[in-house]
């Protein structure tokens, strides 16, 4: 009786199976390509069927096995529906969530503006330099004005008018900043976004006046005693932050309206992966603006600049310096001797770089914990001094007049003479370095697994064993990390330490690649070159990484690209 008013009521089905074949046949052909317009009707229809089954199922009581499966598909036809159904809120709420992406990508376009020098809106004479970013002519008065003292003195500008647009500069820096925090702020949910829409309108308000301001302080400008003096321009700056202000008033606006009111007594939250990347974005911008935005600088070796002159059309020189690098013989010859020095630095650098490594292990393995403090604040310390105290140490060490001589009764200058300059630089490098590179090892160490020594001592391995067959492998990863990097820098040594150490008697094996495009920059006027010899260096050094990269990717099948 039971079966026929089943079959009664489903006449097409009369077992769980058929009617699961039945449910999962349609799902696939009937659902495959809702959209959300459909999803709505699909969700409803989808309900109604897997609530047909369970019922099937429940009636005819299948075997514990063909139930698992039973309940498995309707899971899957759940999680189907719950697709659907997150479909349908997404292009809900698509047209605002394409407003929130344009006002974010605006607002981290305005934020890169203030240190491009050419977007200036504060450069409103010939006489502020053209090398001035807004950030700068904000936070440094005396940059903003560097070039106007003559024109303070014989009166041809005001020196109120440059306070005036210092003050605007100032206030249009402090209304991007809250304008750019809004931007960040309105990642998180409904009531975040509340807080970043009035905080928005704030930011463009205060950005909205230093405008005004330096408008203002343009006319000022134009009414200076001699205008030829003065020279009154007004940015182009202005045009493209009105531009960028005026977008993102729209986008708040709009946000203010399609976006729901958040419910009483809600709190301000994030997703976690909001707040990383939020705790990230400091370190991005801070990698930009010291890492990434000197490269403007590269332009110079396209010019035949001097210092103090101008970028223009004149003194362009195309690939001229580039040619120059490899036809003088002169330079070419100063360049082998360079890179001599810096490679054979950098090699011994990489053939030693195990002892940081080794005096992290053996570090770790004394038992008195005050000695072992005590060695490690020591080792760590001559991190912290600079290169020039450093010098002073050794010159109190080993000059003419030094400890040395007059201890032991020996002549000459152990300091600065050319022998064993290689490996003298190498030792005061390890010297300073190797209680501060042996941190990272120690923190390795500290992260391996303890009962990885316990059953290495129950086996019997002594400590020898045990660092070699334990602390060595936990160690290798960590340690190729470094050797990656240090193969990456080998054309970077730095410039401090030569150049304390530097003089004339040494200079032939003491010049390593920075110190001497700070010779041929600083001291020889000769800037475009520097700037492709620095160039090249950086090009060669992410060649280099990328290299060491694939050697390590085909032989340890690691990699840290």
């Amino acid at each position: 009786m039971k079966d026929k008013e089943t079959t009664d009521k489903m006449p097409s089905v009369s077992k769980p199976d058929d009617l699961l074949n039945r449910v999962m046949e349609e799902s696939s052909s009937a659902f495959e390509d809702v959209n959300a317009d459909e999803a709505e009707t699909a969700m409803e229809e989808m309900e109604k069927r897997r609530e047909e089954m369970e019922q099937a199922i429940a009636e005819d009581k299948p075997a514990p096995g063909a139930y698992a499966i039973h309940m498995k598909r309707a899971k899957e036809l759940e999680e189907q529906v719950l697709t659907l159904d997150s479909k349908k809120k997404k292009k809900e709420r698509e047209p605002v969530w394409i407003v929130y992406g344009i006002h974010r990508v605006v607002a981290l376009i305005m934020f890169f503006m203030i240190f491009i020098p050419g977007l200036n809106p504060a450069r409103l004479s010939g006489l502020i330099s053209d090398n001035l970013s807004l950030f700068t002519s904000a936070i440094s008065y005396n940059s903003l004005v560097e070039n106007v003292g003559r024109g303070f003195r014989r009166g041809w500008v005001e020196e109120s008018t440059f306070q005036f647009i210092f003050i605007a500069a100032i206030v249009l820096l402090v209304g991007i900043l809250i304008a750019s925090a809004a931007a960040c702020i309105n990642l998180g949910n409904l009531k975040c976004k509340r807080i970043a829409h009035l905080v928005s309108l704030g930011g463009i308000l205060v950005s909205g006046a230093g405008i005004g301001l330096l408008i203002a302080g343009y006319e000022k400008m134009k009414e200076s005693g001699n205008l030829e003096k003065a020279a009154p321009e007004f940015s182009f700056g202005i045009i493209f932050y009105i531009i960028l202000l005026s977008i993102i008033l729209i986008a708040t606006i709009v946000e203010l309206i399609c976006t729901p009111k958040p419910e009483a007594g809600m709190k301000a939250a994030m997703e976690s992966r909001f707040k990383l990347f939020l705790m990230f974005l400091p370190f991005a911008l801070l990698a930009f603006v010291f890492c990434y935005l000197p490269l403007w600088g590269w332009r110079y070796s396209f010019f035949n600049y001097r210092s103090g002159g101008e970028l223009t059309s004149d003194n362009y020189v195309g690939f001229y310096w580039f040619k120059y690098l490899f036809t003088n013989a002169a330079t070419r010859g100063e360049i082998f001797r360079v890179l001599r020095n810096t490679l054979a630095m950098s090699g011994l650098g990489i053939l030693t770089s195990w002892i940081p490594l080794a005096f992290a292990v053996f570090l770790t393995e004394i038992n008195s914990k005050p000695f072992k403090r005590i060695v490690q604040t020591l080792t760590t310390i001559p991190n912290f001094i600079s290169w020039i105290l450093v010098y002073t140490v050794a010159l109190a060490i080993f000059s003419t007049d030094g400890f040395i001589n007059t201890i032991f009764g020996a002549t000459g200058n152990h300091l600065m003479g050319d022998n064993y300059t290689w490996l003298k630089m190498l030792l005061w490098g390890l010297w300073k370095g190797v209680g501060w590179s042996a941190i990272i090892y120690i923190a390795g160490i500290s992260g391996i697994d303890r009962q990885l020594y316990e059953a290495a001592r129950v086996d019997g391995a002594g400590r020898f064993q045990r660092i070699w067959h334990v602390t060595i492998p936990g160690l290798l990863p960590t340690y190729m990390v470094m050797l990656l990097m240090a193969v990456a820098g080998m054309l970077s040594n730095g410039l401090d330490q030569y150049l304390v150490f530097s003089n004339a008697d040494n200079m032939e094996h003491m010049e390593v690649l920075d110190l001497y495009v700070y010779h041929l920059g600083f001291g020889g006027g000769s800037i475009p070159l520097s700037t492709v010899i620095g160039m090249a260096k950086s090009l060669i050094s992410v060649a280099l990484l990328f290299m060491a990269n694939g050697i390590s990717k085909l032989v340890r099948h690691e990699s840290i690209v």
